[in-house]
C-alpha cells in the first residue's frame, strides 16, 4: 500500500490516471453555484456538472475528470471531532452517456488496487451495492462486476436505499443506484452487525461510484434513461489519512503548518489533550474554510444572510475557541498564512487573494472581539439582579437573549456566571436555541426551495434574460461591468454585477428598455463550441474570475450579445415576457445588485 502518498501526490495520479483511460482533465469551479438557489456553496463534484448529466452535452466530450473545492455547513456543530471537515477537495471522473458500470467499478478497482496507483491490498476493502426496493431491483449486475475482479462475496454488502442511493438532485430528474467502496482500518467490530456504513469508525468509505440510469417522474415512479451517466467522487483528506495509516485527517500534511502555527500561538501542544485538541481541530478546519471562501473567485464576504452568514459564523466560532486556548486578541492571520503557504501552488488564487483574505480575516476577528466587549458589558448590567436571585441560576431566555441580540456564546455566558458564583439553565436555553434554529431552517428551505434541478421552463427563460441583462448593464454604464454571480429560482433572477455606484432611476429604464426590445425582437439562441482563446477574440463575454475549460459553449442571442455559458437556455428570446427591474442594491464592496422577474 502507497504509505507515504501526499495529498498533492494523489490529486496527480488520480488525475493521470483517468487522462490515460481518455478521460479529459476539467477545471474544478468555484464554490458559490451558478444559478443554483439550493444549496449555498458547491457541496460535491459533481455539483457543477449537473446540466450537463441532466442532458447538456459537456463541450470537453463524455470522459471527464477533475478535483473540486467544496463545503458542506450541515454539520459545522459536529466539526471538533476527528473525520469531520467544512471544506475539503473531490477527486471525480464521469461517464456522460459513455462507459457504465462495468469500466467504471474496473477503474475504480484498478487505481485503488494497483501497485502503480495506490497499491490497497484487495483483503483490506469491502464493497456496498443498492439492495433493490419496489423501485427499482436489486443491483446485481455491480456486485457480479466486483466478483469477476476477485472479490470475495462475503466482502460485497446489498444495501437498502438510504445506503446505496444517489438522487434526484430537486424533486424529479436522474438518479440511481451507487456502488461504495470502504477501507478496513484495523478497529474491532462494535457487534455482530458491524458493516460497512457503520458508523463505529471500522470502515471509511473512501469512493462512491454513482450509476444515473433512472428518471424519478412527477408521479414518484421511475423510467429508465436512455441516456445513462456514471458520477464517482473520492475524498482527498480522508483517503491520504486512510493510506498514511493516520488516526485523523488532521494527523496529515494537509494540516500539519495550520495546527503548528496554533500550537505555536497557544502554547498548547496537539494531542495531549481531547478538550483542547477539540477546539486546535475547529480553528484549523475553519480557518481553512474561510480562507478558501474569502479567496474564491466569486468573492464572498462576512455578512448575515447566505454564504456571508456561513462564514461569519465560522470565523467567530474560530475565534471563540482561540480564546479557550488562552489567545487574546487578533490571530487569525497566522494559521490563515500558513493555509495560503500550503495550499497556494495548487490553489493559486489564494496566494492572488492572500492581501484580501488577511484584511477581512482581521476586521471580522475584531469586530467579533467588541460584540464580545458589549455582551460583557451587557452581562455586568444584568449582574446585581442576578445575584439576588436565591437560586443564583440565570434563566435561559436571557442567555439566550445575549446570544442572539449580542452574538455572545453560551460558553462564555457560563464561564463569566461560574466567575460569579453563578449558574446557567443550560435546559431552558437549548430549547430557545432549538427553536431558533428550526425557525432558520424553515426559512432557508423557504429561500433556497428549487433551482437548477428542476430545469423548468421559467428558469431556464430567466437564465437566458441573464445574458441579455447583462448586454445592457455594459452598454448602459459601460465595459467595466462584469458578472460577479447570479441567483435564479422559477420567480425571479438576482444578477450581481461590479459597479461602484447605485445605478440612476434613468439608467435602470434603459437598461430595461434594451432587455425589453431583444425580447420583442425575437431573437435567435443559437450555440457554438469552440476553443476559449477563439471566443475571447469573437468578443464572448465571460464570467470574471471563473475557470474555463479550453473548449467552451458559447450562447449567441441575435446580435445583442454573445457570452460563454452552460447553458441551458430558450431557443428564441419572443416568450420571456416583460423584463422588470424590481430593486437595485448594493451587494458588497464595488459590487451592485439586480432583483428582476419577466412578466406576462
Amino acid at each position: 500500500m502507497n504509505k507515504n502518498i501526499t495529498v498533492d501526490e494523489l490529486r496527480s495520479k488520480y488525475i493521470e490516471f483517468f487522462k490515460s483511460k481518455n478521460h479529459v482533465e476539467i477545471s474544478g469551479r468555484s464554490l458559490i453555484p451558478e444559478n443554483d438557489p439550493t444549496v449555498l456553496f458547491t457541496t460535491a463534484g459533481m455539483h457543477p456538472l449537473v446540466p450537463y448529466l441532466m442532458g447538456e452535452p459537456h463541450p470537453a466530450g463524455s470522459r471527464l475528470t477533475d478535483v473540486q473545492k467544496c463545503v458542506r455547513t450541515g454539520d459545522i456543530d459536529d466539526v471538533g471531532d476527528a473525520s469531520h471537515l467544512t471544506f475539503f477537495e473531490m477527486l471525480g471522473n464521469w461517464s456522460l452517456g459513455d462507459y457504465f458500470k462495468k469500466e467504471s467499478i474496473a477503474y475504480s478497482f484498478e487505481f485503488l488496487t494497483d501497485e502503480k496507483y495506490l497499491g490497497i491490498p484487495v483483503d483490506k476493502l469491502s464493497f456496498t451495492v443498492f439492495d433493490g426496493n419496489e423501485d427499482a431491483p436489486r443491483d446485481e449486475e455491480s456486485a457480479s462486476i466486483w466478483e469477476s475482479l476477485g472479490v470475495s462475496k462475503d466482502k460485497i454488502f446489498f444495501l437498502p436505499k438510504e445506503d446505496n442511493w444517489w438522487g434526484p438532485a430537486g424533486e424529479t430528474g436522474p438518479c440511481g443506484p451507487d456502488t461504495e467502496i470502504f477501507i478496513d482500518t484495523g478497529k474491532s467490530a462494535c457487534g455482530s452487525n458491524c458493516r460497512p456504513g457503520c458508523h463505529c469508525g471500522k470502515y471509511v468509505e473512501i469512493w462512491n461510484n454513482v450509476f444515473m440510469q433512472y428518471h424519478k417522474n412527477k408521479d414518484g415512479s421511475y423510467s429508465p434513461l436512455a441516456r445513462k451517466c456514471v458520477d464517482t467522487g473520492m475524498g482527498v483528506e480522508r483517503t491520504v489519512a486512510m493510506l498514511q495509516g493516520k488516526p485523523s485527517v488532521y494527523n496529515t500534511e494537509a494540516f500539519t503548518s495550520i495546527i503548528k502555527s496554533i500550537e505555536d500561538l497557544s502554547g498548547v501542544k496537539y494531542g495531549d489533550n481531547e478538550k483542547t485538541d477539540t477546539s486546535i481541530r475547529i480553528i484549523a478546519d475553519h480557518i481553512r474554510t474561510a480562507c478558501f471562501i474569502l479567496g474564491d473567485p466569486k468573492t464572498t464576504l462576512p455578512s448575515n444572510i447566505g454564504a456571508g452568514y456561513v462564514l461569519r459564523r465560522i470565523i467567530r466560532r474560530a475565534v471563540r475557541h482561540g480564546k479557550k486556548l488562552g489567545i487574546d486578541g487578533s490571530f487569525l492571520s497566522v494559521p490563515a498564512s500558513a493555509v495560503i503557504a500550503q495550499n497556494s501552488k495548487f490553489y493559486t488564487e489564494l496566494k492572488d487573494n492572500e492581501n484580501l483574505i488577511l484584511t477581512e480575516l482581521k476586521a471580522e476577528e475584531d469586530k467579533f472581539l467588541e460584540t464580545l466587549k458589549k455582551g460583557e458589558a451587557e452581562f455586568e448590567k444584568m449582574l446585581p439582579n442576578l445575584l439576588k436571585n436565591p437560586k443564583k441560576v440565570i434563566p435561559g431566555r436571557m442567555a439566550f437573549k445575549l446570544y442572539d441580540t449580542y452574538g455572545f456564546p453560551i460558553e462564555l455566558t457560563e464561564e463569566l456566571a461560574s466567575e460569579s458564583g453563578l449558574t446557567v439553565n443550560r435546559e431552558e436555553f437549548d430549547e430557545a436555541f432549538k427553536k431558533h434554529q428550526e425557525l432558520s431552517r424553515a426559512g432557508s428551505e423557504q429561500v433556497f426551495k428549487g433551482g437548477l434541478a428542476d430545469h423548468s421552463e421559467q428558469t431556464t427563460a430567466y437564465h437566458t434574460a441573464t445574458h441579455l441583462l447583462h448586454k445592457a448593464l455594459r452598454t448602459v454604464l459601460g465595459d467595466h461591468v462584469q458578472q460577479k454571480g447570479s441567483n435564479i429560482t422559477a420567480e425571479r433572477l438576482r444578477f450581481d454585477f461590479s459597479h461602484p455606484e447605485p445605478m440612476t432611476d434613468a439608467e435602470k429604464k434603459e437598461v430595461e428598455r434594451l432587455v425589453n426590445e431583444a425580447i420583442k425582437a425575437d431573437l435567435p439562441v443559437t450555440m457554438e463550441v469552440m476553443p476559449l482563446e477563439e471566443a475571447k477574440k469573437r468578443g464572448a463575454m465571460a464570467l470574471f474570475g471563473e475557470k474555463y475549460e479550453d473548449v467552451v459553449k458559447v450562447y449567441k442571442i441575435g446580435d445583442f450579445s454573445m457570452e460563454v455559458c452552460g447553458g441551458p437556455h430558450v431557443e428564441k428570446t419572443g416568450n420571456l415576457g416583460t423584463f422588470l427591474i424590481k430593486k437595485e442594491q448594493s451587494s458588497s464592496a464595488g459590487v451592485r445588485r439586480i432583483r428582476a422577474v419577466l412578466e406576462h
